[in-house]
């Protein structure tokens, strides 16, 4: 049976991965260039565990600036099948309150600019995306988060489901803005699952976020508007509880990689397959070479 690989992207606020033994650290390069950092892999019970920090550390790159689209292929390079977001939100419901956990399963992407596929350049590819959050992993991190949530310290609630809109920053949103987004019904807002998720599914690994509530934006006339020492303070409380969740949710995590992402890209090519260009063939290996013969 293969080994469990196991990613953990980690947002603002959350730079490295405590508890992990047989340390390393792995400059990683891509045909998209560098990730955002280089990748710490190690051990975490019988699990292999890869870490990235989505915005390098020392939080150096805007959301815009990070590059997604290499931080993915590292992970899938490196054997990742199972990859955990963490990543800080508006929350944008009255529920939500700063401090507690969505465990996110839909997205509503407003994003602009982003590269984000791994096809084009001679490969026509379309992966199905209806439900873009590994069911399979919400339920660990939602279990884990729980269980980690009743015996905090700190007062805050797990919430099951939500819908996370993706906008591109870096700027917050006007007020206008998150009143409209309220009325679509979302639950959260940030800026940086997209295209995170999407090259997840392309790279045909298990996506799923524990997003991190930390003010309520700027729809909320009861509370200040949201500002980078608000959210800096929630995060320092959450940091150490999202961590715990993520120790926890990966003793959960199946052996076997059987999920909604494990076969995406099956049906996903319509190109011939003769007619792929070597250079993509090359490219692509890691995502699409089972499927070449």
């Amino acid at each position: 049976m293969a080994e469990r690989v196991i990613g953990v992207i980690g947002g603002s606020g959350i730079y490295d991965l405590e508890g992990l033994t047989d340390v390393d650290e792995v400059n990683v390069e891509t045909p998209f260039g560098s990730p955002s950092d280089l990748l710490i892999t190690g051990r975490l019970g019988d699990a292999k565990m890869v870490f990235l920090a989505r915005h390098g550390r020392g939080h150096r790159l805007l959301p815009h600036e990070v590059n997604y689209r290499a931080n993915i292929y590292a992970m899938k390079m490196l054997g990742v099948d199972w990859l955990i977001s963490l990543s800080a939100v508006g929350s944008m419901k009255e529920e939500i309150e700063p401090g507690d956990m969505v465990i996110v399963d839909q997205y509503f992407d407003r994003t602009n600019g982003r590269i984000s596929t791994f096809f084009g350049e001679g490969v026509a590819g379309h992966v199905g995306f209806g439900d873009p959050v590994s069911p399979v992993l919400a339920e660990c991190l939602y279990k884990a988060a729980a269980e980690v949530a009743a015996a905090s310290d700190h007062t805050y609630k797990v919430h099951k489901g939500g819908t996370y809109i993706v906008i591109n920053g870096p700027q917050f949103s006007t007020r206008a803005e998150s009143n409209i987004y309220r009325s679509w019904g979302v639950s959260v807002i940030g800026m940086t699952n997209m295209p995170e998720a999407k090259l997840a599914r392309e790279a045909e690994i298990s996506y799923a976020c524990i997003a991190l509530a930390t003010d309520y934006d700027c729809w909320h006339l009861g509370h200040d508007d949201v500002s980078v020492e608000a959210v800096v303070k929630i995060l320092r409380q959450n940091a150490t509880n999202a961590r715990e969740v993520v120790r926890k949710a990966v003793a959960l995590v199946p052996e076997t990689h059987d999920c909604i992402a494990s076969n995406a890209i099956e049906n996903a090519i319509m190109t011939d397959l003769n007619e792929i260009p070597p250079r993509m063939k090359s490219r692509l290996a890691p995502l699409i070479g089972k499927y070449l013969g």
